[in-house]
């Protein structure tokens, strides 16, 4: 039975402890919506076998499942060498492979020219804090805020600086490639900084052929000043909380994360909130307080998805980890501030738009009719997100012919994706969407005199032309 009740979605990130096939059934069937495939390890033959488990155990199981493939972006780090145990205030010097006599790798030459006295280097996770003390262009100096073993290879942020690495690696083209070849149903940017990385990541995307919705990671500090430029050319956001709680002042994130949310909301783009969400659940059965409470809130924001990273990709406890967050989920929606987006309502929908207006109408319609659901048919999937963006009380079913469109579909919150063929007239349209529904959801038992609010296209199958609302009231012919 699929679990309809959850409205916010949950991407899982797969890995080592979730690969095996029963593991990937057992966390679908918990609530895993999307599937994230992390492109910073494992190789292109690994991600094939993945892609095909993923694909084949969701069609066994029928259950829509969309697959994210996140791209590594631009790694900043240490080079090869011993580990140095540092003292707070002892100074280490780098040169770009280490080969001066004195001197540790940095082989990075854009930090050579970014960093002045005074530039921060956050290594790792936050292990190690180092303050640039001299740069003479071959040399830096550095010393350190707080003691602490300096280990090779380790990631370096530098908050406050920006340098000339570009967003997208090479290693990005290929895997970018990749993902287009085997159609994944989202692409996750890391490290934007602009919308010009979005934009270039799109054009390299029409050069295979392929059109997939960009997710922008936010997790610099150039990003959150550039959001609504990103927002407005992107088709999701993820607050990646992670570096971007490196990037930027980690007492500052709990806002930026709101304002991300927000922002993301405005523009009618789904929103991740990631990192840490559960990450005591990595060992433990159970999260801690301080964690359910950043779900909730997460969701309370209005973010469209919480996702699991090492939870489910290194954790002990994959499946579990899914149905906490879905618990979590379910009983924080019950306590969703519906009333308060009523009001939200007039404030992002688009003067002008026919489909923005047909939206906010139908879910206007809807709560004052207490309509049993909205139904929107859909060969986009642009009214969904509409829809979904308001936030209404009522439940959202998105019904379409398009495989695609309903793995696209799997990370907007609240919209329930359901296969129905090809229709001709409105009649047919109630009628199949009703029956697809029913055989879809076994929690849904229409009585006699329900209401249901419908959307669509005149003339069906046309991409982007939503003009049609309609009151449907359930008769005995139609259950």
């Amino acid at each position: 039975m699929i679990n309809s009740t959850k409205r916010t979605k949950i991407v899982a990130t797969i890995g080592p402890a979730s690969s095996d096939p029963e593991m990937i059934r057992s966390m679908l069937h918990a609530g895993m919506n999307v599937a994230r495939i992390n492109f910073s390890h494992g190789s292109q033959e690994q991600h094939i076998e993945t892609i095909s488990t993923l694909r084949r155990i969701s069609n066994e199981e029928d259950i829509v499942l969309g697959l994210l493939g996140d791209l590594q972006g631009p790694k900043i780090r240490l080079g090869d060498f011993d580990p140095i145990y540092m003292n707070a205030g002892d100074k280490i010097k780098f040169s770009l492979d280490g080969s001066i006599e004195g001197t540790y790798g940095l082989p990075h030459q854009e930090l050579f020219e970014a960093l002045s006295s005074g530039s921060k280097m956050i290594i790792g996770d936050g292990e190690m804090d180092l303050e640039v003390v001299e740069n003479d262009g071959t040399i830096l100096t550095c010393r350190s805020i707080y003691e602490g073993e300096l280990k090779q290879r380790k990631g370096i942020n530098t908050p406050g600086t920006t340098h000339s690495i570009p967003s997208i690696t090479e290693k990005d083209r290929k895997d970018l490639a990749f993902i287009c070849q085997f159609e994944l149903d989202f692409v996750a940017l890391s490290f934007v900084r602009s919308a010009e990385d979005i934009l270039e990541l799109r054009e390299l995307m029409e050069s295979h052929g392929k059109s997939i919705p960009i997710i922008a990671k936010i997790e610099k500090f150039e990003a959150m000043k550039n959001l609504k430029k990103i927002a407005k050319v992107a088709n999701g956001m993820m607050v990646a909380r992670g570096d971007l709680g490196l990037d930027m002042p980690t007492e500052q994130l709990p806002m930026l994360q709101k304002e991300i949310i927000a922002v993301g909301n405005r523009y009618g783009i789904p929103v991740i909130t990631a990192t840490q969400m559960l990450a005591s659940m990595e060992t433990s059965p159970r999260p801690t307080r301080a964690e359910a409470s950043d779900i909730a809130n997460a969701i309370l924001d209005g973010s469209d998805a919480v996702m699991l990273s090492n939870e489910t990709a290194m954790g002990r406890h994959p499946t579990l980890a899914i149905q906490t967050m879905a618990n979590i989920a379910q009983n924080t929606e019950k306590e969703f501030p519906y009333k308060a987006w009523r009001t939200k309502r007039k404030a992002i929908a688009k003067l002008g738009n026919i489909s923005d207006a047909i939206s906010t109408s139908s879910c206007n319609l809807a709560e004052q009719i207490n309509a049993q659901m909205i139904v929107t048919s859909t060969m986009s999937g642009y009214t969904a997100r509409q829809i979904s963006r308001h936030r209404p009380v009522t439940p959202i079913y998105a019904v379409t012919p398009l495989i695609k469109t309903r793995r696209q579909l799997t990370l907007l919150w609240g919209v329930e994706c359901v296969r129905m063929g090809q229709i001709e007239s409105t009649d047919e349209m109630i009628t199949e969407s009703i029956a697809a529904i029913e055989s879809r959801d076994t929690n849904i038992h229409l009585e006699k005199g329900d209401l249901i609010v419908l959307t669509g296209g005149v003339p069906f199958g046309k991409t982007g032309h939503t003009n049609l609302i309609q009151v449907h009231e359930v008769q005995l012919d139609s259950v």
